[in-house]
């Protein structure tokens, strides 16, 4: 969760930020969800972290059936 999409982008590109992105060298955004409801975002992700890695990909594919780097597009 992020109040900044942009600001998240650069860090996770740059390995600024610890954990599993930099961990795993993981470098493109495939998927994202909006929502001024800090509560229901953080609950959000919540939900799908809790998710097996099929039902994630399924969640991408739904939206972004080519895993294209959406960053390019902000």
């Amino acid at each position: 969760m992020s109040n900044n999409l942009k600001r998240r982008i650069y860090e996770h590109k740059n390995k600024i930020v610890e954990g599993f992105t930099k961990k795993y060298n993981l470098n493109k955004l495939v998927y994202f969800e909006h929502t001024t409801d800090v509560n229901a975002a953080i609950a959000r992700e919540k939900e799908i972290k809790r998710w097996r890695r099929g039902k994630k990909n399924e969640l991408v594919v739904s939206v972004n059936p080519e895993w294209n780097d959406l960053s390019d597009e902000l």
